[in-house]
């Protein structure tokens, strides 16, 4: 009786790894839907209106969610899904971890995640951003998205108020 091989570096070996190495924050692909309550509480901390851990569960599981996250001392630190269909894909959400932010990991997060949708033939990337949003706005600009609309009062934040949602759309390579 034989026993199957195990996998050559599984993942926790390989983070476990790279960790030791230096602890550099890398990305990896997602596909674990166990990971759904880390997601709801990070996006908890950028959003007025967050996702519950359901939605994430449901989105993870979907054959069309691309999603990839951004790990840093064995734990996730951020993470973006986009939803793709045929050559196109609209990226749901970019979230890092209040610790991190301003530190340029969301423009690496956000830069392997378009050149992962790249090589799975997406050509377009479309996504809304809060138009207050400065520093996403700057995020994206940097990757290629232009505003294309808008929408007035698609936003709930937290006060009660509404904000405009801009539109934005980028052609990848």
């Amino acid at each position: 009786m034989t026993r199957p091989l195990a996998p050559f570096w599984p993942f926790e070996l390989w983070s476990a790894w790279w960790e030791g190495w230096g602890g550099a924050p890398y990305v990896a692909v997602l596909r674990d839907s166990g990971q759904a309550r880390v997601l709801a509480r990070l996006h908890a901390t950028a959003f007025a209106r967050p996702w519950d851990a359901h939605e994430f569960e449901r989105m993870l599981c979907e054959r069309s969610t691309e999603a990839h996250a951004l790990w840093k001392g064995g734990a996730i630190q951020g993470f973006v899904l986009s939803r793709r269909v045929a050559d196109e894909a609209e990226i749901l959400t970019v979230v890092l971890s209040p610790s991190l932010r301003g530190n340029g990991l969301s423009r690496q997060l956000v830069a392997d995640h378009l050149a992962h949708l790249t090589l799975s033939g997406v050509r377009r990337v479309h996504l809304e951003v809060d138009e207050g949003n400065t520093p996403a706005l700057k995020l994206y600009a940097r990757h290629g998205f232009r505003q294309v609309g808008e929408r007035t009062g698609y936003y709930a934040r937290a006060d009660g108020s509404r904000a405009t949602a801009l539109t934005m759309t980028a052609e990848l390579a």
